[in-house]
């Protein structure tokens, strides 16, 4: 049974009661969370078990659900947190009904572990593509995430308290992955006892936290998370993470000014430039981290402020830089050009190898040319070698290349390098016609709007 598919055509019950997809899956997180707290060691308050739910239908349903998740929000632990300002989107008692049923019928707390978690990504994955706007903040790629983490090996049995990191967690996808990484590469044993301490994330948005929670429950381990802002909010200790796997939210916040009480060494609105900052002032002596940035956070005169600060005076070596292919991100940010930086704090700068996953290779689409791990990433973690700070012995290839710090500086701390190795490059007349397709059909929409709104 592809459980899924059972789960997300739910969803489509729903769909006619107004309910979107991403109040869909919140609402799904309610009621699987109550499935499993009624069969495990979790303790409910009362008047809010899930056999109690099965029993009830019509108005008597709706009611008690609405005040179950009233009840739940004022718990401690995990409960209060994934119940954590609750609202009741189902509205139709008969929607309620069919789902709480359907949910049963799929045997939930009978599932592996492993399936139950497979199956939230499956759902967390769909709700990206099918949501679109937003969706970045619920999912970051998985064949990128994949790729990240199998260079960045982060292994909480290193040292001894080793801590993983995701500064913007979303729903958790890097910590999950850094999760299956680890039961498929140490000793289950060992890493039995230490699991529930070696996982930290923060997140911004009530619901991706809520869901982040759940996500890493369902993967066996306990979340510690924080819900509140990263830059303007911070309550993470300097020097407290090992190994940190982030996809920082794209785009400025300008509106709350620079982050005064940091004191970083850049002061700037630039959210990407200030998460940099962030990343490196709590990463401990000796840790690593990678950083999904957008291009310009290569290019931008307080990026270039903050890149010489970090390689000429904090000892940090910007080792690595994947360039990703366009449209990485289609289809909740299309059209932006992104990166990932690795950097390891505690040594210099003396060479950035630049990997191009971008030039000649087709644009991105979510249906006919989706991100693959083997065609888009494959080669990347193979040239990036076996050492997870990025000092393997490297080769030269047509598409990764060592730029030396002679000429970063050169460069005024700018470290784009497309214009170094980027070959000029014309669409094939496919491609053309396709771009031409999605252009004409932009307009076409943008009329039609036009027409109604007179």
């Amino acid at each position: 049974m592809d459980v899924t598919a059972k789960l997300w055509s739910f969803c489509h019950i729903l769909r006619h009661d107004g309910v979107d997809y991403v109040d869909y899956i919140e609402q799904l997180t309610y009621l699987l969370f109550l499935k499993m707290a009624d069969e495990s060691e979790i303790v409910v308050p009362e008047k809010c078990s899930w056999k109690d739910l099965l029993l009830k239908s019509g108005d008597e349903l709706k009611i008690y659900y609405e005040e179950a998740l009233l009840k739940l929000k004022n718990e401690s632990g995990i409960l209060g947190q994934i119940f954590q300002e609750p609202i009741s989107k189902i509205q139709n008692p008969v929607s309620l009904k069919k789902i709480i049923d359907g949910i049963e019928s799929v045997g939930w707390t009978k599932l592996d572990k492993d399936i139950q978690g497979e199956a939230f990504e499956g759902l967390l994955e769909k709700t990206a593509n099918e949501g679109k706007k937003g969706a970045g903040q619920f999912f970051t790629p998985r064949p990128l995430i994949e790729a990240i983490v199998n260079v960045m090996k982060p292994n909480p049995l290193e040292r001894e308290d080793f801590k993983i990191g995701d500064v913007a967690c979303g729903t958790a996808g890097f910590l999950t992955m850094a999760v299956d990484w680890a039961k498929s590469t140490i000793n289950h044993d060992k890493w039995y006892k230490v699991k529930d301490n070696c996982y930290y994330g923060q997140e911004l948005v009530v619901r991706p936290y809520r869901l982040a929670l759940m996500n890493l429950f369902l993967h066996g381990v306990k979340g510690n998370l924080l819900l509140g802002d990263s830059i303007y909010s911070n309550t993470v200790e300097k020097n407290s993470m090992d190994c940190i796997l982030t996809n920082p939210p794209f785009g400025t916040r300008g509106t709350l000014g620079p982050p005064k009480s940091r004191n970083f060494s850049v002061e700037t609105t630039n959210l990407q430039i200030n998460f940099i900052q962030h990343v490196f002032e709590i990463l401990k002596e000796n840790g690593r981290a990678a950083i999904v940035l957008p291009d310009s956070s290569l290019t931008d005169s307080k990026a270039k402020e903050v890149w010489e600060t970090l390689i000429e005076h904090s000892s940090c070596n910007i080792h690595t830089i994947l360039r990703l292919p366009n449209g990485t991100f289609t289809p909740y940010a299309n059209g932006v050009k992104a990166c990932v930086v690795f950097l390891h704090k505690g040594k210099k700068t003396k060479n950035i190898w630049v990997y191009d996953a971008r030039t000649d290779v087709e644009d991105i689409t979510k249906s006919t040319r989706p991100l693959d791990y083997e065609k888009h990433f494959q080669d990347f973690v193979f040239s990036y070698g076996e050492n997870c700070y990025g000092t393997s012995r490297r080769k030269e290839t047509e598409r990764f290349k060592k730029y030396s710090i002679e000429l970063v500086k050169e460069k005024q701390y700018d470290l784009s390098f497309s214009k170094l190795f980027q070959p000029a490059k014309l669409d094939s007349p496919k491609v053309y016609v396709e771009k031409l397709i999605d252009t004409f059909e932009k307009q076409l929409i943008d009329l039609k709007n036009l027409k109604d709104l007179l």
